[in-house]
C-alpha cells in the first residue's frame, strides 16, 4: 500500500481561511474530502505534513517509502502512476507548482524542480466550487467500482437515471433531476418531500434536505448538515447548517458554520465585473477571473438572521455575524459584530458555543482542538 503524505505547500495560505483549521487535504471537493479521494483512488494510506500548530491533531506517518503529495492536488488516474513510477528523491512539478515527491526520509522542505506533468491544483478558495461538477463526476465513478446504488423509491421523481443511492437514505417525494449531472445521496441522508434537485449534486452521509429546498448543482452538501432554501453551485464541508429559506450560490462554507434564516449571499456583481475577494497571503482582493463568486467561511462561523453577505465576501473563522446592511467584505477571524463594525469575539466564549454545537454531534472538543483553536486567536483575532 502506497504511504502518501499530504503536505501543506505554497498553495495553503492563498486558501486561509479554510485552512486556518485544517491541512490542505481536508479540503472537500465533490464527494470526498481530497485526503478521502488519494485514499479511494490510490488504494493509499494517508496523513499529513502540515502546520506546526495542527500537527498534534493531524499527525504525519512515515514509512520505508514516502510519498510526499501536495495536498492541493486532486488526484487521477494518469498522475497516480506518474507518482508510483518515480524513483527515490525525485520530484515532479506542475506549471510552477511543486507536486510531489518520494523519499525515504521524514523530509519537511522539498526541491521545487522536477519532471514536468500536468496536474489539477486547487490553490485558490473560488475553484473549489468551480471545479465541483469534474470533482463529483469523478467520484461517482470510483463509488460505481465499488458497489451498487440502492433502488431509487417509486415516489420520487427522476428525470434521467445518473443517480446513486446509498444505503439508509430517506428519500421523501421530490424532483430529482440529473441530465445535466449525476446526483449522489449518502448513506443515511434524508431528501425531505417537496425537495427539488437538478445534478450534479453530492449529499453525503446523514445531510438532510429540508423541506421545499431548491438544489441546483454543482453542489456537495457535506456530512451532517442540514439544507433548507435555494443552494447554486456551492461546497459545505460537513457539519454545517443553512437550514432555512435563503440563497447561497458560489460560496465554500466550512465545518460547524450556521447561517440563520434568510441569510442570503450576493454571487454577482450589479455592473457583472469580475469578483475580486481578500487573499490572506497577498493581504489584499484579487480577482477571481470569474463573474460569480458568492461566500467564503471558514469554520465555526455563524451568521444571524437576515443577514446580507455581498459580491465576493471572505469570513474568518469564528466570526458572529448579525444586523442590518451588507458586513464589510473581508470579515475578520473572531470577529464579533457586523455594517457597523467588528470587536473581537472573546476566546473563552468561541470554545464554548463550540464545544456546545460540536455536543449536538457527539464529537468532543478535544484538549487538542483548543490548543489550535487558542493559537490562532492569538494570532488571528482582531485583537492580537
Amino acid at each position: 500500500m502506497l504511504n502518501i503524505i499530504l503536505t501543506d505547500h505554497a498553495e495553503r495560505d492563498h486558501l486561509l481561511p479554510l485552512t486556518l483549521t485544517r491541512p490542505v487535504g481536508k479540503i472537500r471537493i465533490g464527494l470526498w474530502t481530497i485526503e478521502e479521494k488519494w485514499a479511494h483512488y490510490a488504494n493509499a494510506n494517508v496523513s499529513f505534513l502540515t502546520q506546526d500548530y495542527l500537527k498534534k491533531v493531524f499527525p504525519a506517518e512515515y514509512s520505508s517509502s514516502n510519498f510526499y503529495v501536495n495536498g492541493a492536488v486532486l488526484p487521477s488516474e494518469q498522475l497516480i502512476q506518474q507518482i508510483t513510477d518515480m524513483d527515490e528523491g525525485q520530484t515532479l512539478m506542475s506549471k510552477g507548482h511543486w507536486i510531489a515527491t518520494k523519499s525515504s526520509e521524514e523530509l519537511d522542505q522539498f526541491v521545487v524542480d522536477g519532471a514536468e506533468i500536468l496536474a489539477d491544483v486547487v490553490d485558490r478558495a473560488w475553484k473549489i466550487f468551480q471545479w465541483n461538477d469534474r470533482a463529483i463526476k469523478d467520484d461517482m465513478k470510483v463509488i460505481r467500482s465499488m458497489r451498487s446504488s440502492q433502488p431509487v423509491p417509486e415516489w420520487v421523481t427522476l428525470i434521467g437515471n445518473d443517480i446513486f443511492i446509498e444505503e439508509e437514505a430517506e428519500l421523501m417525494p421530490s424532483i430529482i433531476n440529473t441530465l445535466e449531472g449525476p446526483v449522489y445521496i449518502g448513506k443515511g441522508a434524508h431528501v425531505m418531500e417537496g425537495t427539488m434537485i437538478r445534478g450534479s449534486l453530492a449529499l453525503m452521509d446523514h445531510a438532510h434536505l429540508k423541506m421545499g429546498a431548491k438544489i441546483y448543482g454543482p453542489t456537495t452538501i457535506g456530512p451532517h448538515s442540514k439544507v433548507g432554501g435555494e443552494v447554486n453551485n456551492s461546497v459545505i464541508f460537513g457539519y454545517s447548517n443553512k437550514a432555512h429559506d435563503g440563497f447561497i450560490g458560489n460560496t465554500v462554507v466550512g465545518e460547524w458554520c450556521n447561517l440563520g434564516a434568510d441569510t442570503n449571499t450576493s454571487n454577482l456583481k450589479n455592473n457583472y465585473a469580475d469578483v475580486k475577494i481578500f487573499n490572506y497571503a497577498l493581504g489584499r482582493s484579487e480577482s477571481t477571473g470569474s463573474q460569480f463568486c458568492g461566500l467564503t467561511m471558514g469554520d465555526h462561523a455563524k451568521a444571524g438572521i437576515n443577514t446580507m453577505f455581498n459580491t465576493g465576501t471572505v469570513c474568518g473563522i469564528f466570526a458572529n455575524v448579525f444586523g442590518g446592511d451588507f458586513p464589510h467584505r473581508n470579515i475578520p477571524d473572531f470577529a464579533w459584530g457586523g455594517a457597523a463594525g467588528f470587536k473581537n469575539y472573546r476566546l473563552s466564549d468561541a470554545l464554548e458555543v463550540a464545544r456546545l454545537v460540536m455536543e449536538r454531534r457527539n464529537i468532543e472538543l478535544t484538549d487538542d482542538l483548543i490548543e489550535v483553536y487558542t493559537y490562532l486567536h492569538k494570532n488571528f483575532s482582531i485583537s492580537k
